[in-house]
């Protein structure tokens, strides 16, 4: 588990010997996310180098055994951009929320306003329920005077049948009695009991036509009550085609900008998948350079372990010549005490060298082992093992400049023993046991041929890290220019999703008023046929009563015309 620590080193006394201890602050949990522990400390010898109050992640087994110490730095900044980024990602999320709570604010006001109009309309309704009852009222007023008109009518038809009959008699009676000027007293007394009952028989008219004129009247006031209906119903009828047509040109703009969305969303992706194919080739590019180096890394072994063997090798010249004249001079005890004193150092020299060789070995090891962990690592562990794998190749080859010189002197060294050596041998009359013969080879242009070519080798390797340094410009370019472009999409979507949310409440509120029209409308229509029927009906009533008035007029008149005629027989 992996724990956030604070090194505390107590000082010692006066013989030194402080203990080096970590306070654990913090431990990761699966889910990579931190909690704070008890302030638990633990003793940690591997912390010795470290200073006091230095944060450092601390990796331990189950058994709480440190198996790992490195600074803290570069991790937790890692960490707080990533915190800072999910704090961008909230800040977001926060502000999609409000704008959806706005969003249902404004459609909780749109439907609590429809709900008072639809209100309003239904006590309209009932009003006009109640001036329909009104209409029913009248009508069967009018019915109840039409089936009156009718029976009058039908007594006037038997009255005139009755006259007609009288005036038959008449005429008989007065074929009959044509010779005669006068009629007797009984003849008079019926006759003018007969025109009694005639005019008696006539109905009055007075009556139905102020019935008549009183459903005209009620209906024009209910004609007048409608009208300003269908006058909001049009206005309202205007109100919603205009909408129609504003949602008509909101949609025609939400698709015209939905498809530059999505030719803007076509472009990013063909971007994204370029950037893909740069950095696959940059990434080619990197193992190529990373082969070359390995290769240069073998070249610069070889070229050390053939200069190394050039040591005994006649061809290979130190730099620093043996004066050979000079030794056959001196006393032959003094070049005995020479040789062995130059073994010791040539001694020295090859162990020294021998165990650098040794710690290069273990610092190429340590840079492997380092670049498996970084394969193998997750992302907030790899920036740190990407700094120690810097800091190790530094180090590695600092030490492997550093053994050149060494290498060089060393050679130089083992030239002199052995030229000293040869001499004091030849001095003393003896040969060598193990004396090699000369060799003929030619380390010289072998040693040659390996730096030309590791010499092409860097320079391909140079231009190869140049290139590969361009092309990662080029993606980082592009990086920032597709995080632009991301964010203009998720800008412009956002607006596509208002844009959208907008049109959809557009398109309820112009339907739930184009219901409320169509409501309004079959409401209206049945009481404005209704009146209209009622309007027909009473003037078909009108048209008869007259036509009955003038049928009693005439009637009148025939009365009076036997009256006078009956005056004159009398």
């Amino acid at each position: 588990m992996l724990y956030l620590a604070e090194v505390q080193k107590q000082k010692g006394g006066l013989l030194g010997g402080g203990k080096t201890q970590l306070k654990l602050l913090a431990c990761q949990r699966t889910d990579q996310s931190w909690s704070t522990v008890s302030e638990e400390v633990i003793a940690a010898e591997e912390a010795g180098k470290l200073s006091d109050g230095v944060l450092v992640l601390v990796e331990m087994n189950p058994n709480r055994h440190v198996q790992r110490i490195q600074e803290a730095g570069r991790p937790l900044v890692n960490i707080l951009q990533n915190f800072s980024r999910l704090l961008e990602k909230f800040k977001v999320k926060e502000e999609e929320i409000d704008q959806w709570k706005q969003s249902l604010t404004f459609q909780a006001q749109e439907l609590n306003r429809r709900e008072i109009d639809m209100e309003a309309r239904l006590e309209e309704l009932q009003q006009m329920e109640a001036q329909q009852q009104e209409l029913e009222t009248s009508r069967e007023e009018i019915e109840k005077l039409q089936t009156e008109s009718l029976s009058n009518r039908q007594e006037l038809e038997g009255a005139w049948d009755h006259l007609r009959g009288e005036q038959r008699r008449f005429e008989e009676y007065k074929a009959q009695y044509q010779h005669s000027a006068v009629l007797d007293e009984e003849q008079s007394r019926a006759l003018n009991e007969l025109l009694a009952q005639l005019l008696k028989s006539v109905a009055p008219t007075e009556t139905v036509r102020e019935h008549l004129n009183f459903a005209f009247e009620m209906l024009e006031s209910q004609q007048a009550i409608l009208n300003p209906h269908w006058q909001q119903l049009q206005q309202q009828k205007t109100a919603v085609n205009q909408q129609q047509e504003e949602v008509e040109r909101q949609s025609q703009e939400l698709s015209e900008r939905q498809r530059e969305w999505q030719q803007a969303q076509n472009s990013l992706e063909q971007q994204i998948a370029e950037l893909k194919v740069n950095t696959a080739t940059v990434e080619r590019k990197q193992e190529y350079a990373r082969a070359l180096k390995e290769q240069l890394r073998h070249q610069e072994e070889l070229h050390q372990k053939i200069h190394l063997f050039a040591a005994t090798i006649v061809d290979v010249i130190p730099t620093r010549k043996v004066d050979v004249a000079a030794l056959e001079k001196i006393p032959l005890e003094q070049l005995q005490d020479m040789v062995p004193d130059l073994q010791q150092k040539l001694n020295i020299d090859s162990r020294f060298v021998h165990e650098q060789e040794q710690e290069l070995k273990e610092k190429q090891k340590n840079i492997e082992q380092l670049q498996q962990k970084i394969n193998q690592a997750s992302q907030p562990e790899r920036g740190f093992l990407e700094v120690e794998l810097a800091d190790e190749k530094d180090l590695y080859q600092m030490l492997n400049e550093t053994l050149v010189g060494q290498r060089r002197n060393l050679l130089e060294r083992q030239y002199i023993f052995k030229q000293h050596q040869t001499l004091l041998l030849r001095r003393q009359g003896k040969t060598l046991v193990n004396e090699q013969e000369e060799t003929n080879i030619d380390l010289k242009s072998i040693l040659l041929e390996i730096e030309i070519q590791r010499q092409q080798q860097s320079q391909e390797l140079e231009n190869l890290e140049r290139e590969i340094e361009q092309m990662r410009a080029n993606i980082e370019q592009m990086h920032e220019v597709i995080a632009q472009q991301r964010q203009q999409q998720e800008t412009q979507r956002d607006l596509l999703q208002t844009m959208e949310q907008n049109l959809f409440l557009l398109q309820t509120v112009t339907a739930e008023s184009r219901g409320r029209l169509n409501l309004y409308y079959e409401a209206l229509q049945p009481l404005q046929d209704c009146v209209d029927g009622m309007r027909q009906k009473l003037q078909g009533i009108a048209e008869s009563l007259a036509s009955v008035q003038e049928t009693g007029e005439y009637q009148l008149q025939a009365v009076a015309q036997i009256r006078q005629t009956l005056l004159s027989l009398i």
